[in-house]
């Protein structure tokens, strides 16, 4: 077996054919990522691999950061994008068992026709190689999205964004669609300090002062109201843990008013403020047929020296071990009770959720989509093979695995769309055993069938695309 070659991580033949056949050509609907709506408008070129790769990559600054890279070497704003290259080159190398190595050599293969290991002894030679091509037009991000046989896009957006790319990329583009996700965290972080300033920014998007309860939902509706013009079909949440503190909305309002005026708020009023906006996001989601996507279990920023220093998502974050149970199934269960649970994907931070969260998937699942409750792909640590046989097994042990909506990047590169031929490798390969061995019916064009629509089709209906 050649190094990452075309049957790469297919270990039967049931699962090459399956790959071969059925997964590798399907088109992608990357559901969330975070890639720039201005970059992809602007048809950016990038001038250098390192602004691709190293510009904003959290995965890989903590990967060179435990092989000791000074920090200023890594995402220091002067750093040298030559030497930035041959430190990551020099990391790579190390990274023996860690996904990023596949990663890295996936797209050198894919996007640059590059064959050989990246080592730090050819990562000039590699560097020069690939800025020859940057500057050409199939390397323009558009072109990159176009290549990846990417259909549609959920970008990461801010109910106080103005949206302005997307408007301007739906009167252009036709090859692809590129759609506003709905992120609200920042309406939501009651007990985050820049609270007050972003509230009084959401009320300034509609000429309105912000002073209760009733008045962020009402400006919150207006900006969903935008947000669905454009084609928003989704939401996404990121919590540590899910709180479910039901309140009247006097108590609702009080807390407000305190971090409002910058007071201190307690535990108790930051839950019941949380619950009472998730419930009411929740009922309008369902209203819009948008998915509500819930990723928990990650505490972010432990280090407070380097969030000073850097500010969030810098790669400072960890699995948390809270209990998700109660919070998740009692806000999922307020909503269900009233007939306003919207289609929900909930995303594990950590593996050890991962059979609650497969059992939690078959209490609250309707008639508005198969498997409107989803059990999301392996998600940020749990993004390695590992993860995702763990996520896929689950799903079918507990699940219906057929209606999983499978892959996204949860990217800011123009390049990680070669993450969904790998889990799409990963997918075939545990199909293929289950098939050889017995364990499933050796029907290869139903399997395949599956196989295409885990990687595609599912997402595309449960989307409404």
């Amino acid at each position: 077996m050649g190094f990452i070659d075309e049957n790469f991580m297919l270990y039967n033949e049931t699962a090459k054919k399956l790959f071969h056949d059925y997964a590798k050509a399907e088109p992608i609907y990357d559901f969330h990522c975070h890639l720039s709506p201005q970059e992809i408008y602007e048809n950016k070129n990038f001038e250098d691999i390192s602004d691709v790769w190293l510009g904003g990559d959290h995965y890989k600054w903590r990967a060179m950061r435990s092989m000791g890279v000074p920090e200023e070497e890594i995402t220091g704003k002067d750093a040298d994008k030559l030497n930035k290259f041959v430190k990551w080159a020099e990391t790579i190398q190390y990274a023996i068992g860690n996904p990023l190595y596949h990663w890295t050599h996936l797209e050198l293969q894919r996007y640059f026709g590059i064959n050989e290991p990246l080592t730090k002894d050819n990562a000039v030679e590699i560097h020069d190689k690939i800025n020859a091509m940057l500057s050409k037009p199939e390397f323009k991000v558009r072109e990159l999205i176009k290549r990846s046989n990417v259909k549609a896009i959920n970008t990461t957006d801010d109910p106080a964004d103005t949206l302005e790319y997307h408007k301007l990329i739906a009167q252009e583009e036709t090859a692809f669609k590129v759609y506003p996700a709905w992120r609200p965290d920042k309406a939501l972080n009651i007990d985050a300090p820049t609270f007050a300033a972003y509230i009084k920014q959401l009320g300034d998007t509609e000429g309105v002062e912000i002073t209760n309860f009733a008045q962020l939902k009402d400006v919150l509706l207006k900006r969903m109201d935008l947000f669905d013009s454009l084609g928003c079909r989704a939401s996404d949440h990121a919590f540590t843990y899910v709180p479910c503190r039901k309140a009247s909305e006097e108590e609702v309002n009080a807390a407000l008013s305190a971090a409002l005026k910058g007071e201190c708020i307690t535990k108790e009023q930051i839950e019941l403020y949380k619950t009472a906006l998730m419930l009411f996001l929740g009922a309008e989601y369902a209203k819009r047929g948008w998915a509500m996507e819930l990723h928990i279990n990650i505490k972010r920023d432990n280090n407070t020296r380097m969030f000073e220093k850097m500010g969030p998502d810098t790669g400072f974050d960890c699995i948390s071990d809270w209990s998700t149970t109660e919070g998740l199934t009692n806000l999922l269960d307020s909503l269900d009770y009233t007939n306003s649970l919207p289609k929900t994907i909930i995303f594990a931070g950590n593996p050890a959720d991962n059979q609650i969260f497969g059992t939690i998937l078959g209490c609250f699942q309707g008639k508005e989509a198969a498997s409107k409750i989803q059990f999301g792909t392996a998600w940020w640590f749990n993004d390695n093979r590992d993860g995702m046989e763990a996520q896929i097994k689950t799903l079918g042990n507990l699940g219906v695995l057929g209606k999983f909506i499978g892959m996204l990047t949860d990217s800011r590169s123009f390049l990680s769309y070669p993450r969904h031929e790998y889990f799409r490798r990963i997918l075939c390969n545990i199909f293929g055993e289950w098939m050889e061995k017995g364990e499933y019916a050796n029907d290869i064009e139903f399997v395949g069938k599956l196989v295409k629509d885990i990687c595609y089709g599912n997402a595309a209906a449960y989307f409404n695309l």
